[in-house]
């Protein structure tokens, strides 16, 4: 999504608040709209995002989040837009046994790979080298289309900037790969060096705005 460098985003409704999908209850606001987001859109904190029905929204929270299925983001006017996570293509690896499967797991993340991880199946993007590494492990790989929920780093959103953060990844100062993203949920923000709340500056060719875990970096 490519915005004008003119863009006055303070014009745009503007959601400030999620609410999780677990504490909806029977008396929840009716959608006004739905954005549907792949894993990595749904890992923000200040960030344009297009709806389904083609309006847009400047999302502004206090702290990076990351977003799940049927969340709710809440407009300052009290309207709720939905969180529907967007098909992507991955691949659904399955094991011989439990042992196996836990042995296919230690390698992906070996690799720094971000992994959904289910009791029968790992769910990792598609990757032609990856797939044959892990068929030479022994595993059968499938290719799917459907949502993917990679597991998040153990310490991910809970960096408050009180002395050496942990990244995402869990990884501290000294550590030869701390800092560098191999990942969706790395976040560029982990140290507190937000950009602050001002809602003038230039989205990035995504609609990313100065904030955004993302800000700036080609996933494409």
């Amino acid at each position: 999504m490519k915005l004008s460098m003119n863009t006055d985003f303070t014009k745009m409704p503007r959601a400030g608040s999620v609410i999780r999908a677990a504490d909806l209850g029977p008396d929840r606001v009716i959608p006004f709209d739905l954005a549907v987001l792949d894993h990595e859109e749904r890992h923000l904190r200040r960030r344009v995002v297009q709806l389904v029905h083609g309006d847009k929204i400047l999302v502004d929270l206090p702290e990076p989040v990351h977003l799940d299925d049927h969340d709710v983001l809440v407009l300052d006017d009290g309207r709720h837009a939905e969180i529907i996570a967007a098909e992507e293509e991955v691949y659904d690896i399955r094991a011989n046994g439990p042992v196996h499967l836990a042995e296919l797991a230690w390698h992906i993340g070996n690799r720094h790979l971000s992994a959904q991880i289910e009791e029968h199946r790992i769910l990792i993007l598609r990757d032609h080298v990856i797939k044959a590494m892990l068929e030479g492990l022994g595993a059968s790989v499938s290719e799917v289309s459907e949502p993917f929920h990679p597991v998040r780093g153990a310490y991910s959103g809970h960096s408050h900037g009180h002395g050496p953060q942990p990244d995402a990844f869990g990884r501290m100062p000294g550590d030869p790969h701390y800092g560098h993203n191999h990942g969706p949920d790395h976040d560029h923000h982990g140290h507190g060096h937000h950009h602050g709340h001002e809602h003038h500056g230039d989205a990035d060719k995504f609609g990313r705005l100065p904030g955004d875990p993302h800000y700036g970096h080609n996933h494409a």
